[in-house]
């Protein structure tokens, strides 16, 4: 164990010491970046997320358990925050390339008409919902947000992020099959 992570360290921050929370900054920093470089491919990418992951370190510190290894958790950290940056990512190219499949499609005179209807389906199809799942969907969905900010947002964990998009996107099939081309999903 090196003094990156040492537990009178860990115990100072989670005094709320700022100095110590600078060292943890300037100490791990680096080491944080190349993680996430490393997984993601992405410099600037790898940069957020070491500072969110910095940041989110400073939010937790009272919760912090002082049993934790401050090495281990600052990268399950950044592994697990690179991870669900590429699960957006690969979500938003898929989302993105099946609007642009609508948006090759050839204009039909009754598009604008059944544009009207599938826009109605759909918010019907929305406030059917659990409010809490509609919530968690629109702020991806709508809002663009990553799942790990709707759960800082909503103060919930990413797994019940996940859990609720899970739901929402079923039910949201289940509701919108007949305007599905068959075997196509949302």
């Amino acid at each position: 164990m090196d003094d990156r992570d040492s537990p009178e360290l860990l115990r100072r921050l989670q005094a709320g010491d700022e100095s110590a929370y600078d060292a943890v900054f300037r100490n791990w920093y680096p080491t944080l970046v190349r993680v996430a470089g490393a997984l993601l491919k992405d410099p600037d990418a790898a940069e957020d997320i070491a500072q969110e992951v910095l940041l989110e370190l400073w939010r937790r510190r009272h919760v912090l358990d002082a049993g934790v290894s401050l090495r281990a958790y600052l990268l399950r950290s950044i592994r697990n925050r690179s991870l669900n940056h590429l699960r957006h990512l690969k979500v938003r190219r898929d989302t993105d390339a099946d609007v642009q499949a609508l948006y090759d499609e050839p204009v039909t005179s009754d598009q604008p008409v059944v544009a009207s209807e599938l826009a109605d389906a759909v918010q019907i199809a929305l406030r059917e919902l659990p409010p809490r799942c509609r919530e968690v969907f629109e702020l991806s969905r709508v809002n663009g947000l990553k799942y790990a900010e709707i759960a800082e947002a909503l103060d919930i964990s990413v797994k019940t992020v996940e859990a609720q998009m899970g739901k929402a996107l079923r039910v949201m099939r289940e509701r919108l099959r007949h305007w599905l081309p068959s075997g196509e999903t949302l």
